[in-house]
């Protein structure tokens, strides 16, 4: 009893899992591929300019301490 009924408990609550993962993807609302693209351009897009600042302060403050340290 003890082995057998922790196994089917196992068993029980890894299907449960299965089926509300099932039940919850049946809700998601999947991007269109226009969507997809559009979103991918907008992230593709803010990092870069991300980047760029970070990479204008970083550059700044690197010639500022240079002054600074001279």
């Amino acid at each position: 009893m003890s082995s057998q009924t922790g196994t089917d408990n196992s068993s029980k609550k890894v299907k449960g899992l299965i089926t509300g993962m099932k039940a919850e993807l049946k809700k998601v609302i999947w991007p269109t591929r226009k969507e997809l693209v559009n979103y991918t351009i907008v992230v593709l897009v803010m990092c870069t300019i991300i980047s760029l600042v970070v990479w204008l302060i970083d550059t700044g403050l690197h010639r500022l301490l240079s002054l600074i340290i001279r």
